[in-house]
């Protein structure tokens, strides 16, 4: 055993906190006249030792992060947090790994910083009439900049479990979301997310759909049924829900909101196949106690405003924080924008 595998192998155990891998006898010495035979090659993933909350692991030759998820943990997913529990040390065959079977930071704190997630928010896509129509080509940069420097995109519903303490979220992760329901999501957007294979949620006001440039129900299901496109409430008819309109009472203006909450989601979840509707993206980014008490009293777990910045583990969920992504950034201005850390701040 190499010295680098000997001290990985020391720091793994120990890691273990005392549950160390099996006994093994030592080896008798070896004849003087018989040389030494070959030892046999290690078992494919052979476990070297194994805790309640970790595993130690001995890498075969063409194992990846993922492949070692896959057959430890159920699922290649979660490579990364292999990965990121090795801390960014290269996968060597022979050289053990811990596998951790229990998140080992589900709320992202560290020593000098805490993790926070950006949520990212489109409108259209298409030539740049406005800076709220992001071109299509610029919209294909930002996700490819996105793919080749280490930011993992993940689902809106993700936030849930990292919110509440009980699943990590890659380092670098980012929530994608594109709002109203403009035909131009389906036209411009999903073919390069599918190319890149990332996950979105499209927020839909259901009195749009299906009229003039609006997304249609058959668009909207073929999206569902990618698995990369996750349709939630925008509102039913896309008012700003903290206005009164004329002369509308207490009692009028509560029972207005608890249709605005009721409606689309009852229309999508029957409309996409028993489709789970769990978040909602107010229109205008606003909401006061009202549309918050009639959000949690029909459902939804995660609510999505427009304050510009990431989300830590302590966000409000019904409260998060997106980032508006408009027409004229440039690539650098997009950068920017992905905050996915603060530092904590010295005493």
């Amino acid at each position: 055993m190499s010295a680098r595998a000997a001290v990985v192998t020391l720091v793994a155990v120990a890691a273990l906190g005392g549950c160390a891998a099996p006994r093994v006898p030592p080896e008798p010495a070896a004849s003087p006249s018989r040389a030494a035979a070959p030892a046999p090659p290690a078992d494919r993933g052979e476990v070297l030792g194994r805790g309640t909350r970790l595993l130690v692991v001995r890498p075969s030759p063409g194992d990846s992060w993922e492949m070692l998820a896959k057959r430890h943990l159920g699922d290649p997913s979660l490579g990364w947090q292999l990965a990121d529990a090795n801390r960014g040390t290269p996968l060597e065959a022979g050289v053990p790994v811990i596998v951790p079977l229990q998140p080992l930071n589900p709320i992202g704190v560290h020593a000098d910083h805490f993790q926070t997630v950006p949520i990212l928010c489109y409108h259209r896509f298409g030539p740049a009439a406005s800076k709220m129509v992001v071109p299509p080509a610029a919209f294909e940069a930002q996700l490819d900049w996105l793919s080749r420097n280490g930011y993992r995109v993940v689902r809106l519903s993700d936030l849930a479990d990292f919110l509440a303490g009980r699943r990590p979220l890659p380092a670098r992760a980012v929530v994608i979301t594109i709002d109203d329901g403009y035909e131009s999501a389906y036209r411009h957007a999903f073919p390069l997310l599918r190319r890149y294979g990332f996950p979105a949620t499209v927020f839909v006001y259901t009195d749009f759909v299906g009229a003039g440039d609006a997304l249609s129900w058959p668009q909207m299901q073929e999206m569902v049924a990618s698995g990369l496109i996750d349709i939630q409430s925008h509102s039913k008819s896309h008012r700003n829900l903290i206005e009164r309109r004329a002369a509308e009472s207490d009692e009028r203006y509560r029972a207005a909101i608890d249709a605005e909450m009721r409606v689309p989601r009852e229309t999508l979840q029957r409309r996409l196949g028993n489709h789970p509707v769990r978040s909602i993206a107010y229109p205008f980014g606003d909401a006061n106690e009202v549309v918050l008490d009639s959000a949690a009293r029909h459902g939804y777990l995660l609510g999505a405003t427009v304050i510009p910045g990431g989300n830590g583990f302590f966000a409000q969920p019904l409260l998060l924080r997106r980032t508006m992504i408009f027409g004229d950034l440039g690539l650098d201005a997009f950068k920017a924008r992905l905050q996915v850390a603060r530092p904590l701040a010295m005493p």
